[in-house]
Formats: C-alpha cells, structure tokens, sequence
C-alpha cells in the first residue's frame, strides 16, 4: 500500500489499560500503565517470553466472533489497515471480526482521539502517547489524532497496521513480549512497518485460549 498517504481526525474515549508512548529518538512503547475503578496499576503476569494481563482476562467461548466498529469520524482510508490487522489474528486463532455500522452495538469500538477526552488519562500532543487499548472485555480502542499515521512506511510517522496489529493484542488478552520480532514488543520505531505475527505472539494467544 503507499507509503504517503497521512491522515489525523479526532474523537473521544474511555479508560487506559495499555498505551503506546512515543519517546526521544521517534520510537514508540507499549507503556505497561493499567487502571480499573479500584486500584490504579495492574501487575502483568508473565508467561515464558509473552505476556498476560493479571487474571489472564479473556473473551468468553461464546465471544469467538467479535464485531467491531468504527466510530463516526474515522477516517475512511484508515479503516482497511485496521481490518487487515483484525485479519491477521483471525488467521492464527478461532476469532472472527465483523464490522458492523457505527450505530450498532459491538465488542470493540475504534476511534481517534486529542487531549483530553474524557477517560482521565488525556492525550499529549504530537511525538507523546499514540494510541489506548483495552484488554478483555471491555473492547475500546483509540489512536492519538494529533500523532502522525500514514499506510505504510514513511519518515516520522507510524504505520496504522502495524500499531494497530499490536493494539488488537491486547484487545484480545495479551500484554507484551520481550521477543524483540513480536508484535506485542513493547516499542517500535518511526517509518517501520512491522505487522507479521511471530511465533510468539501465536503461541501467545495460543496458550490464553487454549486453541
């Protein structure tokens, strides 16, 4: 896909369960900050080189296809990346993902949002935090709007597949790896595309579902 197409947009969402930061020398990490309503920081457990959340939340066997959505305002040229990513999980695990209408109900919800934007944990601006995700079951999803995306590879920007293939990660129960390769490693750098799931990630999800 090109490289030059760049696109911002804005909205609003909830809680932060996992963020990607991005720090001096245009390198984003999956902060390990975590928050529920009773207490503000959640231990991850460790599982040989990959990562669950504490408790290892996880869908219900009756979640195996999630619906996702869009919500108004998402810009249209980002939405196939997206997809792609929900595809790539779909291909290793018993998941579907169906999108269906921004009106409807769904499993997990997507959007971008700037500054503060009604969750508590507001975004910084361009070159800071890049994107919140949620782990089991809560589903939401959102990207900074003041970051720079584009699809594919490009200079001081981020690829929307490749953050986002990560995101659904942990959307789905993963925390991260310390596998460099694997998506679910906890940084990335400006105009890389790095969106193939690795053996770890697979065995990852894997071993929290049982399949």
């Amino acid at each position: 896909m090109a490289s030059s197409k760049a696109f911002k947009t804005t909205l609003f969402l909830g809680v932060v369960l996992v963020v990607l930061s991005l720090f001096p020398g245009s390198e984003g990490c999956w902060a390990e900050e975590s928050y529920n309503k009773t207490q503000h920081r959640i231990k991850f457990h460790k599982v040989s080189r990959y990562s669950f959340f504490q408790g290892s939340p996880r869908w219900p066997p009756s979640k195996r296809n999630l619906t996702y959505k869009f919500l108004t305002g998402f810009p249209t040229n980002g939405k196939p990346p997206v997809a792609s990513a929900c595809g790539r999980w779909a291909a290793v695990t018993q998941f579907t993902f169906t999108e269906v209408p921004s009106s409807a109900p769904a499993d997990i919800t997507i959007t971008f949002a700037r500054l503060s934007h009604g969750d508590g944990y507001p975004f910084d601006g361009p070159g800071g935090t890049l994107a919140h995700a949620f782990a089991p079951t809560d589903g939401r999803l959102h990207f900074d709007a003041d970051d720079s995306y584009v699809i594919g590879a490009a200079p001081n920007a981020f690829d929307l597949e490749s953050v986002a293939v990560h995101e659904m990660g942990h959307i789905l129960g993963l925390g991260h790896s310390n596998v460099v390769q694997a998506i679910m490693y906890p940084s990335i750098s400006s105009g890389t595309v790095k969106k193939e799931l690795q053996a770890d990630d697979i065995n990852g999800i894997k071993a929290l579902y049982g399949f």
